[in-house]
């Protein structure tokens, strides 16, 4: 008998496993000719998923917060200005990591669930020279998923970097970081990416670039120093060898594994398929009568859902009961309404049959809290979409 529960949060999510037998495989040599070759491999689908040909990857070791943490050092001086578009607790973290390298930050908010509004963001644009905006293409917190391919254009406007975080989005959410004119994107390897817990992803556009050779201040973070890692980035996809520190290898490996799988779907069926699951969920918690966080469904994520627990449920009832049932779902994140609602994550390899098997677990977990619901409902409003 399976031994495990379906994990379905925004991650870690659930691996194929080919991804694993790669993270499995026996340690090589980070010089070892086959390794090179996997690295550099691994950078140049980088950009075909990003749809960034002209960018610069980079690959290294740590969490998605690692990649905000990188980006923010290497393009902020004291004394720049900053605008992030917040839609929750990861415009909050990247706020703050922006002023620990001296920036001036500017903060435009929504209510909880909402995203500010356009002609709010461009208001602050006007006041005054930002060198760069930031946005969450999704924000785990909330599940709010924003308009970066307007917010891009604004940016562009009033001369502007502008950053995604995409950590949540990246290899879900439709992205197209040149033709959007996207400056940098990045990601974490344990979301939509597909890969276990442990790599810091992102690419740099051309413009970003010489932005940072013309700062006239050391990068106040010595490991994330571009400096350090752009030789190593370069010598690997031209299939040599350069050193700053040990480079995951078994974690690339199986990134690279990753790439490969995403890349064979193409990345229009990809976003059509997270857009699909991603609806189909929303429409199954609808029918059971649950709200969601986002204010509406076109600001409402495709790679998770954030439902609202129903009147008198809270999350102690309900998602041990939903562990049982054999689906391992996420409490609220964002501390004003925490206790409010649950997460769900539905990205990378997930299928429809995973989202099914949740949906199922749900139904029985809120009967065994003794909430009134028309049984099925949920699955069937799924079945609607996905069929």
């Amino acid at each position: 008998m399976k031994d495990r529960s379906l994990l379905m949060i925004p991650g870690p999510i659930e691996f194929e496993p080919a991804v694993l037998a790669a993270m499995g495989a026996p340690t090589t040599s980070h010089i070892a000719p086959d390794f090179i070759e996997v690295f550099g491999q691994a950078l140049e689908r980088m950009r075909e998923v990003f749809l960034c040909p002209d960018g610069q990857p980079f690959i290294m070791a740590g969490s998605g917060t690692l990649a905000m943490d990188a980006v923010a050092a290497n393009l902020i001086e004291a004394g720049d200005k900053a605008l992030v578009v917040n839609t929750g607790v990861f415009g909050d973290r990247y706020g703050a990591m922006l002023e620990r390298y001296g920036a001036e930050v500017t903060h435009v908010r929504a209510p909880i669930g909402g995203v500010p509004a356009m002609e709010d963001v461009e208001a602050v644009l006007k006041t005054a020279s930002y060198k760069l905006m930031t946005v969450t293409q999704v924000d785990t917190s909330t599940g709010v998923l924003t308009d970066v391919k307007t917010l891009a254009a604004l940016a562009r406007r009033y001369e502007t970097l502008f950053i995604v975080d995409g950590v949540c989005a990246v290899a879900g959410e439709e992205l197209r970081m040149a033709d959007w004119d996207v400056d940098v994107a990045l990601t974490a390897s344990q979301k939509a990416i597909g890969t276990p817990p442990g790599l810091a992803l992102f690419v740099v556009r051309p413009r970003v670039m010489a932005v940072f050779n013309a700062r006239t201040t050391p990068v106040a973070n010595y490991y994330a120093d571009w400096t350090n890692w752009l030789p190593v980035m370069e010598a690997y996809e031209a299939r040599s060898v350069a050193y700053f520190g040990t480079p995951a290898v078994n974690l690339i490996a199986a990134l690279n594994v990753s790439l490969g799988l995403i890349l064979s779907q193409g990345m229009e069926a990809v976003f059509a398929r997270h857009k699909t699951i991603g609806q189909a969920c929303k429409a199954a918690m609808m029918a059971l009568g649950l709200g969601q966080v986002p204010l509406s469904d076109d600001v409402a994520a495709h790679t998770m859902t954030a439902p609202r627990f129903p009147k008198g449920i809270e999350a102690a009832d309900l998602l041990p009961k939903i562990t049982m049932a054999g689906v391992v779902l996420a409490g609220g994140l964002h501390p004003e309404i925490k206790a409010e609602y649950f997460r769900i994550g539905h990205m990378g390899s997930v299928k429809a049959g995973d989202l099914l098997a949740t949906i199922g677990a749900i139904e029985i977990g809120l009967a065994a809290c003794h909430y009134r619901f028309e049984k099925g409902a949920g699955v069937a409003a799924a079945m609607r979409i996905l069929a």
